[in-house]
């Protein structure tokens, strides 16, 4: 194991860096203090949005538009970014950016950029070459220059104030040699002397397979995640903009929540699926898998020790974790009497989502009724619904909007808890429309209708985690 530790910061915090050197890089740091660290970094808060398409209202940015083969719009959405971009490097000016030098970076990038879609577009007019060619390799190749720039600027700005900052690009930019993830990371690192200098590393890492086709948004975490393994990290932290809560602080109230402290990987599985990632469940994997913890803080208040996530932690008296849920719920029931003592039916239904790439969150079943509840944004989820009906003629399917809450914890154990929770739910006049819970007792899940989702999550968090006593 080494001695350093492997940091993620996010869009958002990179676009105050200024604070994140006082808090976090810097600090009061001297000499041989501020080594042992390497730093992934995303790309400035928006700018992923304008190269890709939005990721909350789906706005095409240049990506979209260039898919779309609306080639004016991507022209003139590639200009707004280049811009942006620039803009971004004349607020950083005050706290040390040589300018000149990044601005010269984003334009050289791209115009190589623009090049290239060009003679992509130039290629497509022939009717022997198909977009599904290229598409993917573009969406790889405009991803990658967000983090590239933020990373680029970093390394500039650190430079002057006398750290020994290095910029490790695992982009890939014009780099015609293709190898997996963990050759790109090591092949960058393994001349570097930790102990003496701090590697800002860009958070996309081109590999062959493709780091947009198997994570899509998710990739830098899943960088920091292969980068903390490939050089046996003693730790892995991610530096968010707000602690890892018993609730949202936006709908509870910031102070009636409580940071969890520590918690497990377990319970970051729990989280992920109810869309509260401390960390992408895949990247959490490996790191579990190799016992290295990872701790999730506050870059904005550097006294905190934030929320530590590790192997086989269970909370040494029963309490709840976190109160969370999700609105974007759609519950799938199938009623067929032909169902009962039927072997394999819910197999033959699992079919339809495998086909179409569904997964479900929570699923409840009787004798005669299986519901599946899945995420309303899953692709093809119309096709799935589809051919469950073809499926089962004689059966039936109906669709509900509906909501889920769950309550999470290391050690729920105790007698109780469930009537604790549902009588809060009744107390507050919520209608529970199924439960679900499983005998390892992590995670209770109420699924109600939407409308009952906020007064839900404020009752819940009021019985079982305000009436406690603080956390340890």
């Amino acid at each position: 194991m080494g001695n350093h530790t492997v940091e993620k910061i996010g869009g958002t915090s990179m676009s105050r860096f200024g604070e994140i050197i006082k808090n976090i890089i810097i600090g009061n740091r001297k000499g041989a203090e501020l080594y042992n660290r390497v730093f992934v970094v995303s790309a400035y808060g928006g700018i992923t949005n304008l190269l890709l398409e939005n990721k909350k209202t789906a706005e095409p940015g240049i990506y979209g538009s260039f898919a779309a083969g609306d080639n004016d719009a991507w022209q003139e959405k590639l200009e707004q970014t280049r811009l942006e971009m620039i803009r971004i490097n004349h607020c950083f000016e005050s706290i040390g950016l040589d300018t000149k030098t990044a601005d010269d970076f984003v334009n050289e990038r791209m115009e190589g950029i623009n090049d290239c879609l060009l003679h992509l577009m130039k290629l497509g007019s022939f009717g022997h070459f198909n977009s599904s060619a290229y598409l993917p390799a573009t969406r790889e190749l405009l991803s990658s220059v967000g983090e590239a720039h933020s990373a680029f600027n970093s390394v500039l700005i650190l430079q002057k104030m006398g750290v020994n900052a290095v910029f490790v690009d695992l982009s890939g930019w014009r780099d015609q040699e293709f190898f997996s993830m963990e050759e790109n990371i090591i092949s960058h690192m393994k001349d570097l002397d930790l102990a003496s200098c701090m590697p800002i590393v860009t958070g996309y890492a081109k590999c062959a397979e493709g780091v947009m086709a198997k994570f899509d948004r998710g990739y830098s975490e899943i960088t920091f995640s292969k980068l903390a393994v490939a050089t046996q990290a003693r730790e892995g932290i991610i530096h968010k903009e707000f602690h890892l809560c018993t609730g949202d602080p936006k709908m509870i109230g910031i102070d009636k929540v409580r940071t969890i402290g520590h918690t497990s990987f377990d319970i970051a599985d729990q989280l992920a699926d109810m869309a509260m990632e401390a960390i992408h469940p895949q990247a959490s994997k490996e790191m579990a898998l190799h016992n290295i913890p990872i701790r999730v803080d506050n870059a904005f208040d550097p006294g905190h020790a934030g929320t530590l996530i590790s192997n086989n932690y269970v909370s040494p008296t029963p309490r709840v974790d976190m109160i969370c849920g999700r609105k974007d719920i759609i519950g799938i029931e199938i009623y067929d009497s032909e169902m009962v003592g039927a072997a394999g039916y819910d197999y033959r239904v699992l079919k339809a989502f495998d086909a179409h790439k569904v997964s479900y969150i929570a699923k409840n079943t009787n004798a005669n009724t299986i519901t599946h509840y899945v995420s309303e944004r899953s692709k093809n989820l119309a096709g799935c619904i589809e051919q469950i009906r073809s499926e089962f003629p004689r059966a039936e399917i109906s669709c509900r909007e509906v909501a889920i809450i769950g309550v999470i914890g290391s050690n729920m154990k105790l007698p109780g808890f469930l009537y604790r929770a549902a009588k809060a739910l009744a107390e507050a006049e919520i209608n529970v429309l199924a439960l679900d819970q499983c005998m390892r007792q992590v995670n209770m899940q109420f699924i109600i209708d939407r409308k009952d989702f906020e007064k839900a999550h404020t009752a819940l968090h009021h019985e079982l985690v305000e009436k406690e006593e603080p956390f340890c």
